[in-house]
């Protein structure tokens, strides 16, 4: 595999990039009134769109009732844009490759953080910041190399997977100097005491898998399939990157966040749920979600 066991000594707050969904933004539509649209119209749409993204249906009546679907989001596509185009939103939404999901069926297949309510947060005061401290207005830890490309977790609702890879590779980088993408089907398949595989699961229990199991593999190795496997112990035993331990960030303190922040990329988990984020198309608004954070340290 060509990569050596690297333990990281470090201080570290986790990455986590839960936008997989947002990756998939399609190109964009006129978009009008949708009282100025016809049946007919909206059929041509959907044409062309089942053709931007390669979709076909097999069952029987599949294709009509999916027509539906699109032409509803459709109608709530083009009611949000009048809204913004009146300064009502700061954010627009598009026909994406989820326009022919309701919003149930959306959730239910992307999305994929599942918390405990009696899990212990575990708590340090490495980020506990004071109010005077002197801390940076903005990083941006892409630049700095710690951000790997944006990944696609297909439909399976394993983003806590991608989130905790995430996070591990930038804490990797920033230890080592090196960008190895790992693996986040090991999880997917290996990590099943606490999390769910495609039917969800937390990136804190997803960190206690990489402590316990000694590392994680590299997603060259052991790569993405996007359903739910069984684990091969062979490349579970293939430790490449290690991590120590892992914190959260305290609650409700943006000056904690702040800092965790500077000293390096954090893991966030969004609730990406809502209407609006499965048709996104340009521009974040911070009405979109809301969420929890988590910093695994080192």
């Amino acid at each position: 595999m060509g990569a050596s066991t690297t333990p990281l000594a470090s201080a570290a707050a986790l990455l986590l990039l839960l936008l997989a969904p947002l990756a998939a933004a399609a190109d964009s539509m006129s978009i009008v009134s949708y009282g100025e649209r016809s049946e007919e119209e909206a059929r041509r749409m959907y044409a062309e769109w089942m053709a931007a993204h390669g979709r076909t249906y097999n069952a029987v009546g599949e294709e009509e009732r999916r027509f539906e679907v699109f032409r509803d989001n459709l109608r709530y596509v083009d009611a949000h844009n009048a809204a913004a185009d009146a300064g009502v939103h700061s954010f627009r939404l598009g026909l994406n490759r989820f326009a022919d999901l309701t919003n149930d069926e959306y959730r239910a297949t992307y999305l994929g953080v599942r918390s405990r309510p009696q899990r212990e947060r575990r708590l340090g005061d490495r980020y506990l910041a004071g109010d005077n401290e002197d801390l940076p207005e903005s990083v941006d830890w892409r630049a700095k190399g710690a951000v790997a490309e944006v990944k696609d977790q297909g439909s399976c609702g394993s983003c806590w997977a991608f989130s905790t890879i995430a996070a591990v590779e930038g804490i990797n980088q920033i230890v080592t100097g090196d960008m190895i993408s790992l693996s986040e089907q090991e999880l997917v398949d290996c990590d099943t005491s606490y999390n769910q595989g495609c039917n969800g699961g937390l990136m804190d229990y997803a960190f206690e898998f990489i402590i316990n199991n000694g590392g994680i593999d590299t997603e060259e190795d052991y790569p993405y399939k996007g359903t739910d496997g069984r684990c091969d112990v062979n490349r579970k035993n293939a430790k490449v990157v290690t991590i120590d331990s892992y914190e959260d960030v305290p609650a409700n303190s943006e000056k904690s966040l702040q800092k965790a922040v500077a000293n390096q990329p954090i893991s966030v988990a969004i609730e990406a749920g809502g209407r609006a984020f499965q048709l996104y198309n340009s521009v974040t608004d911070t009405n979109l979600a809301a969420g929890f954070i988590c910093g695994p340290s080192r």
